[in-house]
């Protein structure tokens, strides 16, 4: 689709309201004040090899960016509630809202539940807003391509929004049209998880056939049919759908836009951002002018809790002592995961050599959301909203083949599925032929055991480790030996409804066993 060439001049209301939700940038997006993909009246309205619809899509985006999407719900709901982490900081920060998340169980006017609820949902909203024009608004001039690929991008980030909430809620209205009164949707009755997984299915197989494998650079971030498929892969695993798993996973490992070149202590950084790692990854922004407004408050939350140039954050999310116990021996991911701080004896250095203050208030922090001086400075900023979240990572995607591939049974799949597992403890050890050797077993269930193990090394503290115990039935065994004894899976396998929620809707919303 050609842009519009002749645009009035008064178009500053306009680019003002649009430059509200723009997000794209390139890779040196917190040293470049000018975003990169960003609207002007030259390019208005809308850059080459985008589309019109994009004053609708980006808001959907940016939702990404949201406090009650990516940060701190998010940490807690997913990271912290597991045996990996705990909450960190000091004994009663956070209130009775998050120590609940980690020690169990959540009640249903948990103030963090709701967050995430309505914060996925307004996601949604905004996605099903845009498929609104694209299906009605005539005053948008459009290829039946360009609508048909807008549609996706949406789906996807829609797909995705309610992949969250089934696992989170398990039972949970399905919007999939507009609604202009808000009363209205308050009194959609929950469906089925497994209607919600079918209409996820729907909504990410219409993404991966209908998004590009690749965007012009200048969109770093949009969603791509890798990205499609490897969270369908993820939504397949977690149903067991073992042979769909295969093949969605299959797809991306062969597209030939991702592969596991990119070093592990590399990946985490803001130099590793959006590299050939990265399937999917919500973007972040901060200079020296816009220090938070189009950034993501997720590092800052997990980051470095002290004073002076260590106040980093709120010291959330702290790797556990299970995790810690979890490695192999000089496994070099180790390292890279988990920051150890100083004591009266032995010094805590971060990945860049500082070496941390004697007296901070917890051991351990999260090392993959550690910032790099050099940009703090530059920026003049300590607390690192220009962060992107990994989302989806190709290592995950590796794993999940492996996974599917074991369960299937048979000589080929055990061999396959070795094979693939091998190939991310061949990043992992660095060329240290010496660690991490090679998985030989072709016994089914050990084998189960090494794929468990690897994905929690692998995605240590990258809000996967909760979800797997669940799915896998293991979580009781693991709660009750990481000492989180009120754990119970029938109940906190899934958040409560919240109670706001249940009240606005007059009750046609019900809770969840056990609350």
């Amino acid at each position: 689709m050609k842009p519009f060439n002749k645009i009035s001049r008064t178009l500053s209301l306009s680019l003002a309201a649009f430059a509200m939700i723009i997000m794209f940038t390139g890779c040196k997006k917190f040293l470049d004040a000018q975003r990169q993909g960003g609207y002007d009246e030259e390019n208005y309205p809308y850059p080459g090899g985008s589309g019109p619809y994009d004053q609708y899509i980006l808001g959907a985006y940016s939702d990404l960016r949201s406090y009650n999407v990516h940060a701190d719900g998010f940490i807690v709901a997913t990271s912290i509630r597991s045996d990996d982490a705990d909450k960190g900081s000091t004994p009663s920060d956070g209130g009775a809202d998050v120590i609940t998340m980690d020690n169990f169980p959540v009640l249903p006017n948990n103030g963090r539940a709701n967050a995430l609820w309505t914060g996925y949902y307004g996601m949604i909203n905004k996605c099903n807003n845009t498929l609104y024009q694209i299906g009605t608004n005539a005053n948008i001039v459009a290829s039946d391509q360009i609508k048909i690929q807008s549609q996706a991008e949406m789906k996807f980030i829609r797909g995705y929004a309610y992949f969250m909430l089934v696992r989170l809620f398990g039972r949970v209205p399905k919007i999939d049209t507009l609604y202009l009164d808000p009363a209205q949707q308050n009194n959609i009755p929950q469906s089925s998880s497994s209607e919600i997984y079918s209409f996820i299915e729907s909504d990410l197989n219409f993404a991966a056939a209908n998004l590009p494998a690749k965007w012009d650079p200048k969109f770093v971030g949009r969603a791509t049919s890798g990205a499609a498929n490897g969270m369908l892969a993820k939504v397949y695993l977690t149903q067991q759908k073992w042979a769909m798993a295969k093949a969605a996973a299959n797809l991306v490992m062969t597209s030939g836009q991702y592969d596991l070149s990119t070093p592990y202590a590399k990946i985490f950084s803001e130099e590793g951002e959006n590299s050939k790692e990265s399937i999917f990854e919500a973007q972040g922004r901060a200079d020296a002018n816009n220090k938070t407004a189009q950034g993501i408050q997720y590092a800052s939350i997990q980051g470095v809790r002290g004073s002076g140039e260590w106040n980093m954050g709120w010291g959330w999310n702290t790797p556990s002592v299970q995790l810690e116990a979890a490695y192999e021996p000089n496994d070099p991911r180790k390292a890279r995961t988990i920051l150890y701080t100083s004591t009266s004896t032995t010094p805590g250095i971060t990945m860049y050599g500082e070496t941390t203050p004697l007296g901070l208030p917890n051991p351990r922090y999260n090392q993959k959301v550690y910032t790099n001086p050099g940009i703090r400075a530059s920026v003049g900023d300590r607390f690192g909203y220009w962060m992107n979240v990994r989302i989806l990572r190709y290592a995950d995607v590796v794993l999940m083949f492996a996974e599917a591939s074991n369960e299937l049974d048979g000589a080929d799949n055990i061999e396959q599925a070795r094979v693939a597992l091998n190939s991310v403890r061949f990043r992992a050890r660095a060329g240290n032929a010496a660690i991490l050797p090679d998985v030989t077993t072709t016994d089914q269930g050990e084998l189960r055991d090494a794929i468990r193990h690897e994905r929690r090394i692998e995605l240590a503290m990258e809000h996967d480790r909760f979800f797997d115990i669940v799915r896998w039935g293991i979580a009781d065994d693991v709660m009750q030996t990481a000492g989180k004894s009120n754990f119970s899976a029938a109940r906190d396998g899934l958040l409560p409804i919240p109670q706001t929620q249940i009240d606005l809707s007059n009750h046609v919303l019900t809770q969840n066993f056990g609350y």
